[in-house]
C-alpha cells in the first residue's frame, strides 16, 4: 500500500477521555478512516473504558479495539495502586497519579495496532500546558517516540513510517472544550474523573475533574458531564 494510501488510515488512543474524543473527533473531520485502540490498564476510573466505547459508536469509527494490560502489577501511581488520588488541587510537580511510562507503552502498543491494519497515522490527545509536569505529554517525548517508531517497525523502514498527530498538545482546556463543542460532540460521553464516586458521579475534585471544569468555564461552555452538586 503506498505511503499516501497509509497516512489516510488512523490509529486513535481513544482512552474515553474529553481529549482523545477530540482528537479523534478531529481525525474523522479531516477526512481519515479511524480505527480505535482502548486499553484497560487496571485503572481504578475503568469507568473511562465504557466512555471509549460510547465515543467509538457516536463517531462511527471504523473499528474499535480493546486490549487489558494490568499495570497495577507495577503499581506506582494512584491510579493503579492503593494509593489516594490528591483532591486539594493542582501542582506544579509530577502528581502520583503519572502512570510510569505509560504513554511510552501505550504509544508503543497503538504503533503495532496501526502497523497491523495498514494504518500511516497515530493519533494521541495528548496536552503538555495543563499537564506540563507529565513527561510523557511533553511535545519533545512524541517527536523522540515518532523517531523510535519509525527504525523499529517495519511500516518504518519498508513503508514511509507513521505520521504521529497530536492536535491537541499546545491547547487550553479551554480551547479543548471550544473544539468539542464546535465539532458537535456529546462531552457527556467522555469521563476523565480519576477517582468516581460510588454513586457513578466524577469527584469533581481531582486534578482532572479540575483542569475539565475550569476549561469549560473558561470556555464560557456547559459540559455534557454531570458533577456533584457540592463539589
Amino acid at each position: 500500500m503506498p505511503a499516501t494510501d497509509r497516512t489516510s488510515i488512523a490509529a486513535v488512543l481513544l482512552s474515553g477521555g474529553l481529549d482523545s474524543m477530540v482528537a479523534a473527533g478531529l481525525a474523522v473531520e479531516r477526512g481519515h478512516r479511524v480505527h480505535a485502540l482502548t486499553i484497560d490498564y487496571g485503572q481504578r476510573h475503568r469507568r473511562e473504558i465504557e466512555a471509549a466505547r460510547d465515543i467509538a459508536c457516536a463517531l462511527g469509527l471504523a473499528s474499535h479495539a480493546e486490549i487489558a494490560l494490568d499495570l497495577r502489577q507495577f503499581g506506582g501511581s494512584a491510579l493503579t495502586a492503593d494509593i489516594d488520588v490528591p483532591k486539594t488541587g493542582v501542582g506544579e510537580d509530577i502528581p502520583i497519579t503519572y502512570v510510569p511510562a505509560r504513554n511510552l507503552v501505550f504509544l508503543s502498543l497503538t504503533t503495532a495496532f496501526a502497523e497491523s491494519i495498514g494504518a500511516g497515522r497515530i493519533v494521541i490527545g495528548v496536552n503538555a500546558l495543563d499537564y506540563s509536569g507529565y513527561p510523557d505529554c511533553r511535545p519533545e517525548f512524541i517527536a523522540a517516540f515518532a523517531e523510535a517508531a519509525r527504525l523499529g517497525t517495519k511500516a518504518g523502514i519498508e513503508g514511509g513510517g507513521f505520521a504521529i498527530d497530536a492536535p491537541l498538545q499546545f491547547l487550553s482546556k479551554a480551547e479543548i472544550a471550544q473544539e468539542a463543542d464546535r465539532l458537535g460532540l456529546d462531552t457527556g460521553l467522555s469521563w476523565s474523573c480519576y477517582d468516581p464516586r460510588p454513586d457513578g458521579l466524577p469527584c469533581g475534585l481531582c486534578d482532572s475533574c479540575r483542569l475539565r471544569r475550569a476549561g469549560f468555564a473558561a470556555a464560557g461552555l456547559v459540559d455534557g458531564l454531570v458533577y456533584p452538586t457540592n463539589t
